[in-house]
């Protein structure tokens, strides 16, 4: 005699049998406090003996109009928003503020890719879509916009009057790291940053293309620097500006090099990360360069690493950065599932930064035979 597969449980045929409302038992696995201990877990074992998995997710969303899901879209691989300390930082305070609101983090990568951004947008079901650090014309922006979900935008792009965003004044902010290099008495400085166009560019950035850059945060941290540079009566021209693709170590220790071996003339260097100052600090140890004896060095992040060694640099909120942009799309999450009506124009929150003097600023190092500072020596 053929014996017939046991049919798997309903959340319908699961409360038939034990005697309660359906809603009962969906609040088993969504609302466990609405119910006792006792009833709760006679429910959970007849349900795991009758092999029901729980109250279908696909049928919940169709009902709450709630996918349960927060879309990050990133500009990098997905790898690096787990390497890069600003950006870990930056997810940790997301997953902080839409904790207990019944949502999880989906990270979409909009780095280099051959993948079609419509395609790669379009399929991933979220409620709304935090776009953290995306170019200007970045076609997986316009692939966001397109699915007329609730958005965030925080850091860049920065002028788009019409989405909500959430970031700092980049070129307000790194100018106390510059004119800390300014009164310590440096004419001769470099400045080193990670990408200004979605296209791959690594070595010198060509200054006059600068105000039209497409990434505005690297943009306006350069241009910032360069007002403070210009108004100590340092002509931009003489400040060589060098770009590395990538934000990983390997670029930034072969930025420092470049810079450095390209330039044995500066006696600072202001970066607009603090990755690229921890590679110039790398490599100033290599060469048996003295920080800050030898070479000043300022960065921008403030993430753990950097303050650890002692960097002058500028500190960003990372963390509250995140935690501001979930705060803010799951507001407007409600409203969207509300029909509510937008009460005015998309709220625009810029946070504030502070300037930590650390200790990798200091007088450029002068001769006692020789007016002005002497230039750093470099070895091997």
């Amino acid at each position: 005699m053929v014996k017939r597969a046991r049919s798997r449980g309903t959340l319908a045929s699961l409360a038939a049998e034990l005697g309660v409302s359906r809603t009962t038992v969906s609040n088993a696995y969504n609302h466990p406090d609405q119910l006792s201990v006792e009833l709760r877990e006679r429910i959970l074992a007849a349900a795991e003996a009758r092999g029901y998995p729980g109250p279908d997710p696909m049928a919940r969303s169709l009902r709450t109009r709630r996918v349960g899901s927060i879309g990050v879209l990133l500009t990098e691989h997905l790898t690096y928003a787990f390497e890069d300390v600003a950006s870990v930082d930056f997810l940790a305070g997301m997953a902080e503020s839409t904790s207990g609101a019944e949502s999880a983090l989906t990270l979409i990568p909009a780095g280099p890719s051959e993948v079609d951004a419509s395609a790669l947008v379009g399929r991933v079901a979220v409620d709304g879509v935090v776009v953290y650090s995306v170019a200007e014309g970045d076609p997986h922006l316009t692939a966001a916009r397109a699915r007329q979900l609730p958005m965030v935008v925080c850091d860049q792009p920065t002028g788009i009057d019409d989405l909500p965003f959430v970031g700092i004044d980049d070129r307000s902010a790194i100018r106390p790291a510059a004119r800390a290099l300014v009164d310590a008495g440096h004419r001769r400085i470099g400045i080193l940053a990670i990408r200004l166009e979605r296209e791959r560019h690594d070595g010198p950035v060509d200054l006059d293309t600068l105000p039209d850059a497409a990434l505005h945060v690297q943009r306006d941290r350069v241009l910032g620097a360069l007002d403070e540079f210009t108004a100590a009566g340092i002509a931009r021209e003489e400040v060589p500006v060098i770009t590395r693709h990538i934000n990983d170590h390997a670029n930034c220790l072969s930025a420092a090099r470049e810079m450095l071996t390209g330039h044995p003339d500066l006696t600072a260097v202001l970066c607009t990360t603090d990755s690229m100052a921890l590679g110039v600090l790398e490599y100033a140890q290599e060469q048996a360069i003295s920080i800050p004896e030898e070479l000043s060095v300022t960065g921008f992040d403030g993430i753990r690493n950097a303050l650890m060694v002692g960097l002058t640099t500028v500190i960003q909120p990372n963390k509250e950065k995140g935690a501001a942009a979930g705060r803010m799309l799951l507001s407007l999450i409600d409203a969207h599932i509300a029909d509510l009506p937008a009460p005015g124009p998309p709220p625009r929150e810029i946070l504030a930064t502070t300037f930590h003097r650390g200790t990798t600023v200091a007088p450029p190092r002068e001769s006692p035979d020789l007016v002005g500072p002497v230039l750093p020596t470099f070895r091997g």
